[in-house]
């Protein structure tokens, strides 16, 4: 047992570096690869598992499984008026009629297909239904189909808000000001409805953040927030030497209670079997070997280490994508990997990690749950992996961000620069140092030891130095105040991720519940 794995906060602490790139292996797909064995599989729990079992899985695993889409139900909650003489007999807004009603069901139709065709997340839309009442809405039969509701409240009782809300599902409400028709509830969903008719929030279940006027954008990004949890909501992950956390025992246990993950254990005497077998296989070997010549033939990759190293590591990438298609998990995460991982396997699990984020996986060394959600819920936000580091103390507008496992497709397209080099405070194995792009705008998640509060800062690369620590390092600067910084960061590990993603993960955040603090 490493002192980084299990350190605690007087414990000098060691860094697990682990990192790399996914080779393209030419013509030597998976599928080709023990194609002969026609053994067919199932998601099934990892105890017993087999090398022959994860072999055959290796094989049906190419690419990661495509995130879950969102299926989004639209309402249109109206009503009509007759006029009256001599009598205020119409509300605000411009749904009066059927006529104007059937004009608003086809334009918010065609919207969201519009909003669909131009996701970068996966949604599905049903079909859009207009009600006047609770009851109309409690007629709809495809509301227990939908994950969210889009309530467009151009009118009608704020009853059916309530009815909507009270299904369970996650709720935007939208308003029209300028983009067609304008709606009633533009007007009074703040007073009326939020507040009930006092100064402060009153509702349950939804709040200001839920409210949308006019932007189809300001729909796509919420939709992208729960997207994102979605699939982050009950999913599995591999424990490599079971699940842990950073001076934070039950940290495994806030992950099943908050996120309700399933963390499936793999222990290291069945590792160290799968992997022996491995080694016997020549198939597997020769398989490991030309994937390791397609990925040097890479230009933007050089070696600083031994080539068996990497083999090693492309071996490990097999066996790892085999025993999360079992589990049924696009996730893995490696325990002990300071250490352990090197006598059982004969190679540090650094490359494997970043070549399986690379291909769509969501892959992490240290086991550290006080992070993990953080990183998943992120890659299933943006669609791109994240990157586990060690922060380093705040000073002069920056701090330097540094692990080993830094994947090189950070905007899950285009592969950085690398060079393979070896884990840092070992020596040994094949870690990459991935040249992070310098002005690159990224997002960095502090999650804390409690699962309570998550810290969002927003930085820019300014430099990937090469210093005598984990060898995937940036320097990264803020526009916050350096003791703003230091005294609100919570927890140890930061999530890291290319882009702006703050007011996805905090809208995510509050589903939970987890206190999103935002020091931009």
């Amino acid at each position: 047992m490493s002192g980084h794995d299990h350190a605690g906060p007087e414990t000098p602490h060691l860094h697990c570096c682990c990192g790399g790139e996914r080779c393209d292996p030419g013509g030597v797909s998976r599928r080709e690869f023990l194609k002969a064995t026609g053994v067919a599989f199932s998601a099934a729990a990892l105890v017993g598992c087999t090398y022959d079992a994860v072999r055959t899985a290796a094989a049906m695993s190419e690419t990661a499984p495509p995130r879950k889409p969102i299926v989004v139900k639209p309402v249109l909650s109206y009503a009509t008026y007759k006029r009256r003489e001599k009598r205020s007999w119409r509300p605000w807004g411009g749904i009066q009629t059927e006529v104007d009603v059937k004009a608003e069901l086809a334009r918010i139709q065609g919207e969201l297909q519009a909003l669909k065709a131009s996701a970068d997340f996966p949604v599905e839309v049903l079909p859009v239904s207009g009600v006047r009442n609770p009851k109309e809405f409690q007629a709809l039969s495809d509301v227990t189909q939908a994950d969210a509701l889009i309530l467009y409240a151009a009118g009608g009782p704020q009853s059916t808000f309530k009815t909507a809300v009270d299904t369970g599902k996650d709720v935007i409400f939208f308003v029209r000001h300028r983009s067609g028709p304008l709606y009633l509830w533009y007007e009074i969903i703040s007073p009326r409805y939020l507040r009930q008719h006092s100064d402060s929030l009153k509702t349950a279940g939804v709040d200001y953040t839920d409210v949308v006027v006019d932007s189809q954008d300001d729909i796509a990004w919420r939709l992208r927030s729960l997207c994102g949890l979605k699939n982050t909501l009950g999913s599995s992950i591999v424990c490599i030497g079971g699940p842990a956390g950073w001076a934070t025992p039950n940290a495994p246990d806030l992950a099943r209670a908050k996120w309700k993950m399933d963390l499936q254990t793999v222990d290291y005497k069945q590792l160290g079997e799968i992997i022996k077998q491995a080694r016997a296989d020549e198939a597997a070997m020769k398989r490991a070997r030309d994937r390791t010549e397609a990925y040097l033939a890479d230009p933007g990759v050089s070696l600083e280490t031994k080539k068996e190293y990497v083999q090693g590591c492309f071996m490990l990438d097999d066996i790892f994508r085999g025993l999360m298609s079992k589990a049924g998990a696009k996730a893995i995460t490696v325990n002990q990997c300071m250490g352990t991982i090197m006598q059982v396997a004969d190679a540090v699990a650094c490359l494997t990690l970043s070549t399986l984020n690379d291909d769509g996986y969501l892959a992490f060394c240290e086991s550290d749950f006080v992070a993990i959600p953080a990183g998943i819920l992120m890659a299933n936000i943006t669609g791109q992996p994240s990157f586990l580091n060690d922060p380093t103390y705040p000073h002069h507008g920056m701090t330097t961000q540094a692990h080993c496992t830094a994947p090189r497709r950070m905007d899950g397209k285009t592969r950085e620069p690398v060079r393979i080099v070896t884990h840092f405070e070992s020596d040994f194995g094949a870690a990459p140092k991935v040249e992070f792009r310098k002005g690159q705008v990224v997002t960095n998640v502090l999650p804390d030891f409690k699962a309570e509060r998550w810290v969002g800062l927003k930085c820019e690369i300014i430099d990937a130095p090469f210093l005598p620590i984990c060898r995937s390092q940036i320097d990264v600067a803020y526009d916050v105040d350096d003791d703003l910084v230091a005294e609100r960061m919570p927890g140890f590990h930061w999530m890291t991720a290319y882009g702006d993603w703050r007011r996805e993960i905090g809208y995510a955040l509050k589903k939970i519940p987890i206190a999103w603090e935002d020091l931009g």
